[in-house]
């Protein structure tokens, strides 16, 4: 009786799968407080939202337009 991983990574994956809209969503409104606060760093902090969203994306299987 052990721990059966594969299960649980397709269980995770599916849950991310399914979260992607509303965590690319949640990156986008983290960097839009960011920019408020930190607006000389703009730049480098739509880089890293970008940054972000491409590993989600790339986690979930899809392109960087989330299909």
């Amino acid at each position: 009786m052990g721990i059966n991983f594969d299960e649980i990574k397709k269980k995770a994956q599916s849950a991310l799968e399914e979260s992607a809209p509303k965590i690319e969503h949640g990156i986008d409104k983290a960097g839009g407080f960011a920019k408020s606060k930190f607006g000389q760093h703009a730049a480098k902090i739509d880089n890293v939202a970008t940054k972000a969203k491409g590993l989600l994306h790339k986690t979930t299987g899809k392109d960087e337009n989330g299909k």
